[in-house]
């Protein structure tokens, strides 16, 4: 199965849509990344919904990732007598440790650590922005706030406090054991949220230590002011525009989205945009016509994945999301101003001669003939350096390790495909060739443009350029 489009979708799995003949269905209907979200969810639900995103990979003949996302330090209130209040503006409401059950005067926010940042005229944001608090005085364990905005809060929503700093580690303990359990289970891509620091991201690589690919959530202003330090350290990064809506001001927020992207085109580190892209659909079959325009917008920058939250995971239309999704991306992508777009965002620099080799493979697959370009590689690096290139042509991207094809699906324009490793240049070439004209990717004489290392070469060490022509398919 090969997709007809070069942008990437992640779905996220919940209660609508993580049994296996939903996931089948999501797979087929163009997921390319299943999105397992620790911030909910028991550990068993998780194992059976991987189980269920392998078994669809086996179903549709091609590479599917798996991407863990930890849920981080997320402040949230405690509960209330009736599972909700309403507030007005000017009402005073206290924040407090005591864990009986809230009412309108007063609620539990169990983290001692956010009420010693606390200090008057504060302001305190619940529920992603949809409640406004101002702290008028603060004490020992308590803050005493006025509703600012809002009109009702229910229990454990989440708090935020734009502008300030709360000091607590990245990794949770929390965060610790999923972290264990997602690699036991054999996940592809981590997400570490709120971070801020490239040594953040340096503390989940250690952790890691390999099994999986690692992605930096910027969710807060210190992650954006440190981005280029976090990009250094990570494989993956995501635009998450809930808390990062929460903590910037509105309009900030599309700046915020062009900056991480360009950031991490310029790397060749792949981009996903996250949240709201298609949030009506969480209740309608169809989206608004400016959720449409969001989606379009992120193929128009070039991001390598637009990722669905609750609209898959929780909502009443799935398998329509998806669809739609599939739909707009395929039709941006068939503009005829796309692929000038592309070039005109691509500002990579060339600093190693690997870069100006695949550089060159590019160039020369532009011409009518040429149907593919083939990316042999050990560790994903080749492919991801010629995915930066945003390349009119698809781009098959061979690899022996499973994993690496696996986590290799998020990244725009790739087809992975798992073969062994090819024992000579000779054989690469036939093989790459033949693979093309099999996947029907290049029709019987079609040019296939191939960049590869020496078998078994270091990671990155491409150095072979090769131009073959497609013979026609093997029967199977």
């Amino acid at each position: 199965m090969i997709r007809q489009r070069r942008t990437r979708i992640v779905a996220t799995l919940g209660p609508a849509s993580r049994a296996p003949a939903m996931v089948l269905e999501l797979a087929r209907g163009g997921v390319d990344v299943f999105r397992l979200n620790f911030s909910h969810g028991a550990h068993e639900t998780h194992a059976e919904a991987l189980a269920a995103v392998r078994a669809a990979e086996t179903a549709i003949g091609r590479p599917l990732a798996a991407l863990a996302d930890l849920q981080g330090p997320k402040f949230r209130l405690g509960d209330f007598q009736e599972g909700s209040i309403a507030i007005a503006a000017g009402q005073a409401l206290r924040l407090d440790l005591d864990p009986t059950p809230g009412d309108s005067r007063r609620v539990q926010l169990p983290h001692p650590e956010v009420f010693r940042i606390l200090a008057p005229d504060v302001s305190v944001v619940l529920d992603d922005g949809k409640t406004r608090l101002r702290v008028v005085s603060v004490g020992d364990g308590f803050a005493d706030c006025e509703v600012m905005s809002g009109e009702r809060l229910s229990n454990h929503k989440g708090l935020a406090v734009p502008g300030v700093t709360i000091p607590v580690p990245a990794l949770t303990d929390k965060d610790r054991a999923d972290l264990e359990f997602a690699l036991r289970i054999g996940v592809d891509w981590v997400a570490l949220s709120f971070v801020q620091h490239a040594a953040d991201m340096a503390d989940l690589r250690r952790l890691v230590n390999g099994r999986a690919a690692i992605l930096a959530k910027i969710e807060k202003p210190a992650g954006l002011r440190n981005l280029e330090e976090i990009l250094d350290v990570s494989d993956g990064v995501m635009v998450a525009r809930g808390d990062l809506g929460v903590e910037l001001a509105p309009q900030e927020v599309p700046v915020a989205q062009k900056t991480i992207v360009r950031a991490a085109r310029r790397r060749g580190v792949p981009v996903i945009i996250a949240t709201q892209m298609l949030e009506s659909m969480t209740s309608n079959p169809s989206p608004t016509r400016a959720e449409a325009s969001d989606v379009a917008g992120g193929v128009y920058e070039g991001a390598d994945a637009l990722m669905l939250s609750a609209e898959s995971a929780v909502g009443a239309w799935p398998r329509e999301t998806v669809s739609m999704m599939d739909a707009i991306i395929r039709r941006v992508e068939a503009d005829a101003n796309w692929p000038r777009l592309m070039r005109a965002e691509n500002d990579r620099e060339d600093d190693e001669d690997v870069d100006a080799l695949i550089a060159a493979a590019v160039r020369a697959a532009q011409g009518r003939s040429s149907a593919c370009l083939v990316a042999y590689t050990n560790t994903g690096a080749t492919a991801r350096r010629m995915a930066r290139e945003r390349p009119g042509n698809t781009i098959l991207a061979i690899t022996p390790d499973s994993r690496v094809a696996r986590a290799l699906s998020l990244v725009w324009g790739l087809e992975p495909r798992v073969a062994e490793q090819p024992r000579n240049i000779t054989a690469m070439t036939e093989e790459a060739a033949h693979m093309a004209a099999d996947l029907g990717l290049a029709a019987a004489g079609a040019r296939v443009v191939i960049v590869a290392g020496p078998p078994r070469g270091a990671p990155g060490a491409a150095n072979l350029l090769r131009i073959v022509h497609a013979p026609r398919p093997r029967v199977i």
